[in-house]
């Protein structure tokens, strides 16, 4: 055990993670020529794409210092605030963590949530000052930065380049100086923890897991203390760039295990392993339950695909555990689900993810947060409300309270204005204004989280040329002054169209949803009016003009009768097609409400 290091790396979003990951694959020959690219440990299309990290990604690297051989976890994280869940995961199952900071970028919001969550958990921290490689670079003071977070000193900081390879043994060295290895145990029973899950088609589930004491062993009934099932380990091995089967994965070790699981409900990632004969209760204590933060429903294009799209998130679940999803149904769209991210971003991941992974063509409604509406009952009944129509009659209605976040964003001061009025904008109120250095500053909001839900991140970015960095941590819940916005096609209500809006903004919003679905819906042959209401009271209207077609382009002269025996009978038939037509509402139409102020 005292040649095992477990460690992981954290930063922000676009500070070298991933290509210095790469460089300590190469340094310690996990990797073969033939195997090399650039991002390796990132394994999906999207990833790459997109050029972020989604899914925090496990390896073994073998390295010899001194003469003695070590071994080298390595789990690669996501730096992005959506994915922070990934990051939590990771860090339950090491001793240690690289903190990377962009020598050009310096220290971001989510460099320092990152770097709290590891002293949670009480990881030995190793500072690397990454890209200095850069003509922009600065050294010395991102150097400063960081001595001002960690409190460490200038020569712990190991300055490092990812792209040119400049520092990498160092960090190598670092590692086993300063990482602990695992922790010894008198109890010999086994305890593992599950940090990470994925479906394969072929084998089932294989799940991912670190062993806290004892060990796992080839062939061995284990069970799973959530659910209390029990299987055999037909398979455990480590985690090489390609799975390497194992007789044994002692404690200390990181690992994978197929037990030909294929009910993707039976695995919850951060259970605990325990050998089949044990009866105790006692767990690891892995890491909190995941707090969803934007609710969107998820409806199949074709409702007979139902159960498909039912087996497909489950599967997904399996490799995302931040997804959280109940059925539901829509008088519009049929059944489907409702679903809790920890963000815009990851609501799109996931939607892209549905359509590459499982060809499975969804619809989603307008994202919103969850209230908390109180009834008019002597007891106060509480109710809570992820979906408009949950939120009762107004006459029956107390008060509504919702969900407020604590926003910092770090900025430079030459910003500071504009993001002060976005935020003032987005109803929220300045709490403190620290300026870390003469060009950086923090700004600390009290901010309702519905605010920030549609756009807040993408003008942020905008309004501060791609300076500004946000992050945002659960206040609780506070009294709000909100309505139910609902959407009336041709005189029907849209139930997914329908919104939750605070009373201010009503009349805006509702006049900008009209305008925009004026432009969305394709015409027909009859008059739509698009009308917001605010419970009976009309407050905003456009109208979709019919397509006209010429009934009397037939009639070559003759008399004016003709004409206009024709022309009533279309009017006629207008009339009964505006009472019985239906209108199609194309996917577009869903998404257009998150992108009004474009």
């Amino acid at each position: 055990m005292s040649k095992i290091r477990n460690f992981c790396i954290i930063a922000h979003i676009d500070h070298g993670k991933s290509t210095l990951a790469d460089r300590l694959l190469d340094e310690t020959g996990a990797i073969t020529d033939r195997d090399k690219q650039d991002q390796l440990l990132d394994d999906m299309d999207l990833e790459r794409e997109r050029g972020i990290t989604i899914k925090s990604h496990a390896i073994q690297m073998k390295y010899n210092h001194e003469g003695e051989d070590y071994i080298l976890n390595l789990i690669d994280t996501p730096g992005h605030v959506d994915f922070s869940y990934e990051v939590s995961r990771s860090i339950a199952a090491c001793e240690g963590a690289l903190l990377i900071v962009d020598a050009a970028q310096s220290v971001q919001a989510q460099t320092i949530s990152n770097l709290y969550l590891a002293l949670e958990n009480d990881l030995e921290i190793i500072p690397v000052l990454n890209k200095i490689d850069l003509p922009s670079a600065k050294p010395e003071e991102v150097s400063d930065d960081i001595i001002d977070l960690l409190g460490c000193k200038e020569k712990d900081i190991i300055k490092a380049s990812a792209k040119t390879g400049v520092g990498v043994s160092e960090i190598l060295k670092a590692i086993v100086e300063i990482i602990p290895p695992p922790k010894e145990t008198t109890d010999n029973n086994l305890r593992a923890l599950i940090f990470d899950s994925v479906y394969n088609p072929f084998r089932g589930i294989e799940i991912y897991f670190r062993v806290f004491s004892g060990k796992i062993s080839k062939g061995q009934e284990i069970k799973f203390c959530a659910t209390g099932k029990k299987y055999f380990a037909d398979e455990v091995g480590t985690l090489n760039l390609k799975q390497q089967p194992k007789q044994k994965i002692e404690c200390g070790d990181v690992g994978y295990l197929i037990t030909g699981i294929k009910n993707a409900k039976e695995v919850k990632v951060g259970d605990t392993i325990v050998d089949g004969s044990f009866n105790g209760t006692d767990v690891i204590s892995g890491f909190e339950e995941v707090k969803p933060m934007v609710f969107a429903g998820i409806y199949p294009v074709d409702s007979d695909d139902y159960e498909d799209l039912r087996s497909s998130m489950e599967k997904l679940q399996l490799n995302d555990a931040s997804l959280v999803f109940t059925p539901e149904s829509s008088s519009a769209l049929g059944f489907g689900f409702r679903c809790g991210f920890l963000g815009m971003l990851h609501l799109e991941i996931i939607q892209e993810r549905l359509d590459r992974e499982f060809d499975m063509a969804v619809i989603t409604t307008v994202p919103n947060v969850s209230y908390h509406a109180y009834t008019k009952k002597q007891s106060g009944e509480k109710i809570i409300v992820n979906t408009p129509s949950d939120l009762p009659e107004p006459s029956f209605l107390d008060r509504v309270e919702e969900p407020y976040i604590k926003a910092s964003i770090i900025t430079k001061s030459d910003f500071v204005g504009p993001v002060m009025n976005l935020c003032i904008e987005k109803r929220g109120e300045i709490t403190n204004q620290t300026y870390l250095t003469t060009e950086r500053v923090e700004l600390s909001f009290d901010m309702p989280l519905a605010e920030i839900v549609f756009d807040f991140y993408d003008r942020l970015k905008s309004i501060s040329k791609g300076y500004a960095s946000f992050d945002y941590s659960p206040l609780g819940f506070k009294k709000s002054k909100l309505i139910r916005l609902d959407l009336l096609l041709n005189g029907n209500a849209v139930d997914a169209l329908s919104a939750l809006i605070h009373f201010d903004n009503a009349y805006r919003m509702g006049k900008k949803i009209c305008e925009k679905l004026k432009e969305l819906i394709p015409r027909q042959q009859f008059d739509i009016p698009v009308q917001a209401a605010i419970g009976s009271k009309i407050i905003a209207r456009e109208t979709i003009k019919a397509v006209r077609k010429d009934v009397t382009a037939k009639c070559y002269g003759g008399d004016i009768t003709r004409k206009r025996k024709l022309l009533e009978n279309q009017k006629k038939g207008k009339k009964k097609m505006r009472q019985i037509g239906n209108v199609e509402i194309p996917q577009q139409a869903f998404m257009a409400v998150l992108k009004l102020n474009d």
